[in-house]
């Protein structure tokens, strides 16, 4: 598990739009308290609302980790961004990014870590090798959220548990598996990178052996439903062993993501079908809510779409950013 040190300084270099800076924009929401401020280069059209710092302002400032904060097409790192690596390592910082492209891989970058005894955290890609999962049964409690398809906002939700459940003194640990929710937890495993035998071995490791009232809200990844990214999908769920599972779903998504041959499931499969592989290491695993993510709806459809959830399946439907996750967390306790 990678230990990434904050507060941070978000990179958002040459960024395009907004968009392009998703993996920065992540961290800002939900650990804002991390964040000391931005640094973006000429040209960046991404804004993260925060105070523009150069390196050595953030240092002052006592920023541990640069984040690469940016994902551009392929991944490039050009000569301006290494420039501002370099100068970070040796303002005292370490480094951490989400890119596939390895940031130990810049050999004046990785060279300047090496002298300054500086970290490069390339988070997508684990440093270490997992065993085989055995299956055994573990203490304390454990919550993965799973989807409809991809993208429908499975880490939102899992972080959102976790707030609401702090916020009630209740024992709760986000525990990240992708590189976003990593730079927001500050640790993880980004299992689309483990070895597909071994994904489940790396949720067993990452979920381990708790107080029996403590619960790891486990990060899901992909959907059973989706024909590309499915492995990955059953891999958490059999290595998660969860007591609890919360479907997440977007209404109106026309078909899966990337896939417009393949239209979205029926919920109520998915439930069936979730909770059907999720008792192959825990028997008593079931869906206790629904998390969904209507950002483009407007407020009376959104109301109107998460009751019907709740009328046709039985448990509370929520959206995490727009009414909260309370009613799910009373069904948790």
């Amino acid at each position: 598990m990678v230990d990434i040190k904050h507060p941070y300084l978000l990179f958002l270099g040459d960024a395009a739009d907004q968009l392009a800076a998703k993996t920065a924009n992540g961290v800002r929401q939900w650990r804002p308290e991390w964040c000391l401020g931005q640094l973006r280069l000429p040209g960046c059209q991404a804004d993260l609302g925060l105070t523009d710092l150069t390196v050595a302002q953030a240092a002052e400032m006592g920023a541990k980790t640069l984040i690469i904060g940016v994902a551009n097409r392929g991944g490039r790192i050009g000569p301006a961004w290494q420039d501002i690596m370099i100068d970070a390592l040796q303002a005292g910082m370490d480094i951490a990014s989400g890119l596939h492209t390895k940031v130990a891989d810049l050999p004046a970058v990785a060279e300047v870590a090496k002298l300054e005894g500086r970290s490069l955290f390339d988070v997508r890609h684990p440093t270490q090798a997992f065993e085989v999962a055995d299956g055994v049964k573990r203490s304390g409690k454990r919550l993965l959220t799973v989807g409809t398809d991809c993208s429908v906002g499975k880490m939102f939700a899992s972080l959102a548990l976790e707030r609401e459940m702090r916020a009630r003194g209740l024992k709760a640990r986000f525990r990240a598996t992708g590189q976003t929710g990593i730079l927001i937890a500050g640790g993880g495993v980004s299992v689309d990178a483990v070895v597909a035998d071994f994904i489940s071995g790396a949720t067993e490791w990452l979920t381990p052996d708790n107080e029996p009232d403590h619960w790891d809200l486990v990060e899901g990844q992909g959907s059973l439903f989706h024909a590309s990214f499915a492995g990955v999908s059953m891999g958490l769920l059999h290595g998660a062993q969860p007591d609890a599972l919360v479907m997440c779903h977007e209404p109106g998504r026309p078909h899966m993501r990337g896939l417009p041959g393949y239209p979205l499931p029926d919920i109520g499969d998915c439930i069936a079908l979730n909770e059907r592989c999720a008792r192959l290491t825990n028997p008593a695993a079931r869906v206790i809510g629904i998390a969904c993510n209507t950002s483009h709806l407007g407020q009376a459809g959104a109301t109107d779409a998460l009751k019907a959830l709740e009328d046709a399946h039985g448990m509370p439907a929520v959206d995490p950013i727009r009414t909260g996750v309370g009613p799910i967390v009373d069904r948790l306790v």
